[in-house]
C-alpha cells in the first residue's frame, strides 16, 4: 500500500510511576506477561505493514526497545530504531525523523495501544478517500480515564471526565470538528462557516481518538515544517488540518482568474461570491470529491482538503495504556474478554498457566488468571482476575485478587494482596497485605506490613 509506519512508542510516563524506570521502560511494560509494545507490533504484522520506524525517547531506551524487537521479531518485520530528545511531542518527533519518511502515506500508530482493529482498515480508508489526514476513533473504554490507581476496574461507577468533541458527516466517513478533552469546558462552540458548509453535522462525546492516524506525508511534513510551535499531533496537527478543510480551497486552487483585477488581486467582491459559492454547495455529495476548473476559469465548489474518520465497532477492544488504571484493566481484559489478543495462547480453564508450573497443596488459580514460566506457589494460596509473572516465588497462604505480580517478585507467607501492581524483583515479606497499591522495581516491604492506596518506590539516587 505504499506505507511507512511509524510507532510512537515514548519512553517514561509520569502517569505509570513508580512501574516504569530506566532499566523498564514504558514500551517494555508487561501486559499480560508480554511487553505492551508487542500488541501493535502484532497488528501491524497481521495487516502486512511491515516497513516500520519505531520511535523512542533517548538513546538508553532505543537500545532496550531495539534489543527486544529484533529478538521477537526477527525475520518477521522490517524495523529501524529511532531515538529522539525527550519531552519534544508527538509532532516534533514526527519532525525529527523526518527525513526518514518518503512514502506517500505515513500511519502513525502510538506503542501504548492495545487493539484488535486492524491498522491496515485505517489505512484502506485514507487511501480510498485521498484522505490528508484519517483518524481512528473507537468508543471510550468503560473505565475510563482516572488520575487515581485504585483497581476498581469496570464494577466501580465511571469515573466523570473530559473527552473529545468530535463532529462527523451524516455518513460518519468525514471528520468535521474536533475539539480534545484539555480544551473542552462546560460549553465548546463551533464556527458558523463550519455549520454552514456541511449542512449538517453529528456531534459525538462518546468516541475516543485512539492515537492511530494516516497522513498525507507531503502536507503534514509542510505543515510542521511551516508551524514549529505544534507539538502534538492529537492537539495541534489534526484538529488544525481539520479546522482548514474550507480554507483549502482557496488555498490549493487560488481564486478565480477570470475575476482577477487589473492589479493581478482579488477584489472583496469576488471574494465574497467565490466563498458563497463554496458554501451554497457544500453540503451536497461532491462536497468531498477532487476539485476542477469549469471551462470559464471558476473553481468549482467541490472540496479537495479532506480529513476522514475511521470508527472501529463497538465490539472491538481498544484502549491506551496511559494510566495505571488503564495499566489493571488491559491486564484484566487480556487474560479475559479480549483473550484472542494473544493469539498463540490458549487453555482448557479458562486461564492461561506457563509450561511446568509447581502449585502446592489446595492452590488455586481461578479463571481469567495467568501464571508465568517458572513460578511456584506453595500450599493452599488463592490466584484470582490476576496476572503472575515469569519465575515468581510464592509462599503458602497467600492470596492475590485483581493485581499484577511481574517477574523476580519473591512474596512470603501469609501475604494479602489486592488491587495492586507488584513491579518486577520487589519481595515482600511475610504476613504483607496491600490494597491497591504499586510497588516498585526492587523494593522491599517489611514483614507485617499493611498499605493501602500506597505508591512504595526505592528512592532515585
Amino acid at each position: 500500500m505504499d506505507f511507512q509506519v511509524v510507532v510512537l512508542a515514548g519512553d517514561t510516563s509520569k502517569n505509570l510511576a513508580p512501574l516504569v524506570s530506566k532499566e523498564l521502560p514504558k514500551p517494555l511494560l508487561p501486559v499480560a506477561n508480554r511487553p505492551v509494545l508487542y500488541y501493535v507490533l502484532h497488528q501491524l504484522e497481521q495487516s502486512n505493514l511491515k516497513d516500520l520506524i519505531v520511535v523512542v525517547e533517548g538513546k538508553e531506551t532505543a537500545v532496550l526497545v531495539g534489543d527486544w524487537i529484533f529478538g521477537t521479531f526477527v525475520d518477521r518485520l522490517h524495523v529501524e530504531i529511532a531515538a529522539v530528545p525527550e519531552v519534544i511531542g508527538t509532532a516534533g518527533a514526527i519532525r525529527a525523523i523526518s527525513h526518514h519518511l518518503t512514502a506517500k502515506d505515513i500511519l502513525v500508530v502510538s506503542g501504548d495501544l492495545v487493539s484488535d482493529v486492524p491498522p491496515g482498515a485505517v489505512a484502506a480508508t485514507h487511501r480510498r478517500h485521498d484522505a490528508v489526514a484519517t483518524a481512528m476513533l473507537c468508543s471510550v473504554p468503560v473505565s475510563g480515564p482516572s488520575e487515581s490507581g485504585s483497581a476498581g476496574g469496570k464494577d466501580k461507577a465511571k469515573k466523570p471526565g473530559r473527552y473529545n468533541i468530535i463532529g462527523l458527516d451524516p455518513g460518519k466517513q468525514f471528520l468535521l470538528h474536533i475539539a480534545t478533552g484539555a480544551e473542552i469546558e462546560k460549553d465548546t462552540r463551533l464556527q458558523k462557516r463550519i455549520i454552514r458548509a456541511v449542512g449538517q453535522m453529528e456531534i459525538r462525546s462518546d468516541l475516543m481518538d485512539a492515537h492511530m492516524y494516516a497522513f498525507k506525508r507531503s502536507v503534514l511534513q509542510e505543515v510542521l515544517d511551516q508551524k514549529d510551535t505544534f507539538q502534538s499531533l492529537k492537539q495541534d496537527v489534526l484538529p488544525y488540518l481539520v479546522r482548514s478543510q474550507l480554507k483549502s480551497e482557496a488555498l490549493l486552487n487560488g481564486f478565480p482568474k477570470a475575476e482577477e483585477t487589473g492589479n493581478g488581486k482579488v477584489s472583496s467582491q469576488n471574494k465574497q461570491v467565490f466563498v458563497s459559492q463554496i458554501l451554497a454547495n457544500a453540503s451536497t455529495t461532491s462536497f468531498h470529491q477532487p476539485s476542477s476548473v469549469d471551462p470559464d476559469g471558476y473553481v468549482s465548489t467541490r472540496k479537495t482538503h479532506t480529513c476522514c474518520a475511521y470508527i472501529a465497532s463497538s465490539s472491538k477492544y481498544c484502549v491506551r495504556l496511559n494510566s495505571i488504571q488503564a495499566f489493571m484493566d488491559i491486564n484484566r481484559d487480556v487474560t479475559g474478554e479480549a483473550n484472542h489478543l494473544l493469539s498463540d495462547t490458549s487453555s482448557d480453564h479458562n486461564n492461561i498457566i506457563g509450561p511446568s508450573p509447581k502449585l502446592g497443596t489446595k492452590t488455586t488459580v481461578g479463571p481469567n488468571c495467568m501464571l508465568g514460566e517458572g513460578s511456584e506457589m506453595g500450599d493452599k494460596c488463592q490466584v484470582k482476575r490476576s496476572v503472575i509473572g515469569r519465575h515468581c516465588r510464592i509462599g503458602s497462604h497467600v492470596k492475590v485478587v485483581n493485581s499484577v505480580v511481574m517477574n523476580h517478585v519473591t512474596i512470603g507467607d501469609g501475604c494479602i494482596i489486592q488491587g495492586s501492581v507488584i513491579c518486577s524483583n520487589v519481595q515482600l515479606q511475610e504476613r504483607v497485605v496491600l490494597k491497591d497499591c504499586q510497588v516498585g522495581a526492587g523494593f522491599v516491604v517489611t514483614a507485617g506490613s499493611e498499605y493501602k492506596r500506597e505508591s512504595l518506590a526505592r528512592k532515585e539516587k
